[in-house]
């Protein structure tokens, strides 16, 4: 029996009206299976905040179809894309996105509380989540308290605490020292490791050699890179 990849790309297009009409995406088509770890790397204005914007189901295409799982989105209302965006989808985003007066452990379980995780369930997946990115010590912590890597521990552990099908990251180091940048993209490497399909948005190189598998996209044209990208193909932000 063939199974349909994880997430599918078919033409798609995202257009925004002007004089000229601008073209974000430009019939871009690709598939994830899952237990990939993907990078897509451009630079600023590229296209990838649009890509991302579209795998995670916060914008649709303006032609083209994207499936998730085998399932079609295009035609599903807002309520039924949100409800899938909150059961099969992580975000892990630059700056972090904690509720500030709220405790680690409040904010690693409050998106299980919208996305039909069993209430029986949620304290010990946030726990567990915790333990699993170091944080656990941390759990009754305000955000404020925390360093910046703390913090995007914190933020991963919320992601993956509801065990999505996808962790979809946004430059997940961008705000972190290169030492720290470092020990947050081991943790994806584990959870990868572990069976979790990831997709990393980045402008870093050496972010981007994380994954198995990296795509380029300049212009809203996505390309495949079929070997290991260096450092001078480096961009700014």
């Amino acid at each position: 029996m063939t199974h349909a990849p994880l997430i599918e790309l078919h033409n798609v297009t995202r257009s925004f009206p002007g004089d000229p009409e601008v073209q974000a995406l430009k019939s871009v088509s690709c598939s994830v299976e899952k237990g990939e770890y993907v990078s897509v790397v451009g630079h600023s204005g590229s296209g990838k905040s649009t890509m991302l914007n579209i795998l995670g189901l916060l914008d649709r295409p303006t032609v083209g179809e994207y499936r998730i799982d085998g399932q079609l989105t295009g035609a599903l209302s807002e309520s039924e894309r949100a409800a899938l965006r909150a059961s099969r989808i992580g975000f892990v985003f630059q700056s972090f996105h904690l509720l500030p007066r709220r405790s680690v452990l409040n904010n690693v379980l409050m998106p299980m509380m919208y996305n039909g995780t069993p209430r029986a369930e949620r304290q010990d997946r946030a726990v567990e989540a915790l333990e699993r990115v170091g944080l656990a010590h941390r759990m009754n912590f305000l955000p404020g308290t925390l360093s910046g890597g703390e913090k995007q521990r914190a933020a991963i552990a919320r992601a993956v605490a509801s065990r999505p099908s996808l962790l979809l990251a946004d430059e997940p180091t961008g705000a972190l020292d290169i030492a720290t940048a470092d020990s947050i993209m081991d943790l994806f490497d584990e959870f990868n490791a572990n069976g979790q399909t990831i997709i990393v948005i980045t402008h870093s190189a050496e972010v981007a050699a994380r994954g198995r598998r990296t795509l380029q996209i300049s212009d809203g044209r996505l390309t495949e890179l079929n070997q290991l990208i260096t450092t001078d193909l480096e961009m700014a932000a």
